[in-house]
């Protein structure tokens, strides 16, 4: 038997998100930003709204900048970054995000590891995925692989984002 309450949050949830994407490069392009256009493409399709997108560099300056921009729009639920999340030299994206978060929703990071680990083996184990909320919003950031990204949004982001934020605003 299912648990009412779980079933009972969803229905009081809102049927539609103001969701900003943010891709964090230092080589995409409007052009080739394929994971940040996929991640607009699954969030419309779910019926969300993409309240806006950039792409900034990957320093910790510009994608905090975006984050507390956002967090001054009311139109602004959510945030689902892409990039900067693994372990080269220039990838900061974690320490900057993890500075911002209020709270952190650690069992994102891994449950998207063992999703990500049944499709790519121990190299999963490199993704420094993460989510959290920061000023009453939900802040998800994934990996810039736009199989990364459709994994996340269909398996985890997308069927618990109106519970989300039914439970932020509580």
């Amino acid at each position: 038997m299912k648990d009412a309450v779980p079933q009972e949050h969803r229905a009081q949830a809102p049927a539609s998100v103001g969701c900003f994407v943010l891709t964090i490069s230092d080589s995409k392009t409007p052009e080739t930003d394929t994971s940040g256009a996929l991640i607009r493409e699954l969030l419309s399709a779910s019926g969300h709204r993409v309240t806006g997108h950039a792409i900034v560099r990957d320093e910790p300056a510009q994608v905090t900048a975006v984050i507390r921009s956002g967090c001054a729009a009311p139109s602004v639920e959510a945030f689902v970054l892409t990039g900067g999340t693994g372990i080269t030299s220039r990838d900061s994206t974690y320490e900057a995000i993890d500075a911002l978060l209020d709270k952190r929703l650690t069992g994102f990071g891994e449950l998207f590891r063992m999703l990500s680990y049944q499709e790519v083996g121990a190299a999963a184990m490199l993704s420094r995925a993460q989510g959290g909320v920061v000023q009453g919003r939900v802040l998800f950031s994934l990996p810039g692989s736009p199989n990364a990204c459709r994994l996340a949004l269909e398996k985890l982001i997308i069927p618990e984002l109106p519970h989300l934020i039914r439970e932020v605003r509580r």
